[in-house]
């Protein structure tokens, strides 16, 4: 096979280096500095999203922030009381808390900008550890209303880099998978009614991070409202977010929640959710609907890696040309010319297609299955250190395929991939780090993959099942594809023959 020569950069006689022509070129950081959101603070995310949602209880509850940091979610709202009501308000209304002193100081200092006096803020702006030491909040003349932007701190990066803050995941806490989530859970334990909460969108959106605290969490509340950012809205974190308005509920259900949401980043698109206690209350649920209903009695036995161990147990006479998939740099893998044995040599031939699991920002980069030698000129990609979900990944199908079933496979996989993406606006895959690329950058579960691969049973198929297939999605017809899927389904329940039709 001839290689196209815009995909080499430099080859030697048993190496080279390849460049991967579906990244895109990097953009500096200056060019997105102005974007929507990089210069706010949280006083700007309050006074545009939050007050209009509270201005007319002011009077009604006791506001509180358990992890008040500067009081920025707070102490706006004194801007809206009179002057000579402040100190009256302050004292009787607002309750603020931190773990940090130099917080604390910074918050009383800033109650004072607003005319409270510092032996009166320092009576209600108070240092404590309230995830590990809830305060006593039975005291309060009004009921507490709980906003609040809480630490998000993903419970593997605890366990590699901030080990004391795993008290906090113990006893009836363990399962939980971040720190906002120990803060949720301890409002729902005493019995906090509203609150309004600045979270990680992996609240809504994630899997396993985030199916614990849904389950728990949900059939206790109802979300009045959210606002989800998909731009970059605090300096110091790339953390997507969301704000969620939680109302508790009269009593505890399991029915579906169900809420409005707008959803922020070039535009505002305002979008309905439902959250399904069948699918842990997951938002985004119609991808993992569709391959779980479509899922084949025989599916396609899916496999993913080829280890450099691999190779060196199967050493013998046929050459291959493998990628290294370790060695990016700057848009360019190594490769290398390696010598296996037969059998190994066939698995390699006959699995043409990877998994690109995370969007690079260019349209020719987005997640999906693509031909191996068409993108990198080489016949196998190689793990020679570490697994990583985010490398280009090698998909090893069983039994062997056709190369023009496999063709089949990856262009019914994009399709469908590219389909859910936009009827749900990627929000069934995980949303990566900021950037400056045309779309929000996305991953690719290898769960995910294999689920979608195993929908269509190409292997147990007729050839004429195959070639309507193949029209079907020349045509982008995806409810011609869908209506496919249920004749075979129907077919094979009722082992019946599969009748087929014409196509207009």
């Amino acid at each position: 096979m001839k290689i196209n020569p815009e995909i080499n950069y430099k080859v030697g006689k048993n190496y080279g280096i390849v460049k991967d022509i579906g990244v895109s070129q990097t953009i500096s950081s200056e060019t997105k500095r102005r974007e929507l959101g990089a210069h706010l603070t949280s006083v700007d995310i309050f006074k545009k999203y939050i007050f209009p949602e509270i201005k007319n209880l002011l009077y009604n509850y006791t506001w509180i922030d358990l992890f008040a940091g500067e009081g920025n979610l707070i102490l706006p709202i004194l801007e809206y009381i009179p002057k000579q009501k402040r100190i009256k308000f302050f004292k009787e209304h607002i309750l603020l808390f931190d773990i940090q002193k130099e917080m604390v100081e910074k918050c009383i200092s800033h109650a004072k900008t607003y005319g409270i006096p510092y032996e009166i803020a320092k009576q209600n702006i108070q240092v404590r550890d309230t995830l590990q030491n809830y305060p006593e909040l039975s005291f309060l003349r009004k009921p507490p209303y709980h906003i609040t932007n809480p630490p998000y701190l993903y419970i593997g990066h605890i366990v590699k880099n901030f080990e004391r803050n795993l008290k906090y995941f113990t006893e009836e806490n363990e399962g939980y998978q971040d720190l906002y989530q120990i803060a949720l859970i301890n409002d729902l334990r005493h019995n906090i009614e509203k609150m309004i909460y600045i979270i990680p969108t992996n609240f809504l959106f994630g899997f396993s991070v985030s199916n614990k605290i849904r389950k728990d969490f949900l059939p206790f509340y109802d979300i009045k409202k959210s606002i989800i950012f998909e731009k970059k809205i605090f300096e110091f974190t790339g953390t997507n977010v969301c704000i969620c308005f939680f109302n508790r509920k009269k009593t505890p259900s399991n029915s579906p929640v169900i809420f409005k949401a707008l959803k922020i980043n070039n535009k505002s698109i305002e979008k309905q959710y439902i959250l399904s206690p069948k699918n842990f209350y997951r938002a985004g649920g119609e991808f993992d609907e569709f391959v779980n209903y479509f899922k084949t009695s025989s599916p396609l036995k899916i496999k993913f890696y080829l280890t450099l161990e691999e190779v060196e147990k199967n050493k013998g006479y046929n050459e291959v040309k493998l990628l290294d998939v370790n060695s990016y740099h700057n848009g360019y893998f190594k490769f290398k010319t390696y010598f296996v044995n037969e059998k190994l040599y066939r698995k390699i031939k006959n699995n043409p297609l990877f998994v690109r699991t995370l969007d690079t920002g260019s349209w020719d980069g987005r997640v999906g299955i693509y031909d191996i030698q068409e993108t990198f000129g080489v016949d196998g990609l190689v793990v020679t250190k570490e697994k990583y979900r985010t490398h280009p990944i090698q998909i090893f199908i069983s039994p062997e395929l056709l190369y023009e079933d496999l063709i089949l496979l990856k262009n019914y996989f994009n399709l469908m991939l590219e389909y859910f993406r936009d009827i749900t606006d990627s929000e069934f895959l995980t949303t990566f780090k900021y950037s400056s690329s045309c779309y929000i950058r996305k991953y690719l579960g290898l769960s995910q993959t294999k689920k979608l691969l195993e929908t269509f049973p190409i292997h147990n198929v007729a050839s004429e099942v195959k070639q309507i297939l193949k029209i079907l999605i020349e045509q982008k017809n995806i409810e011609g594809i869908k209506n496919l899927l249920i004749s075979i389904k129907e077919c094979k329940d009722n082992k019946k023959q599969l009748t087929f039709f014409k196509l207009d």
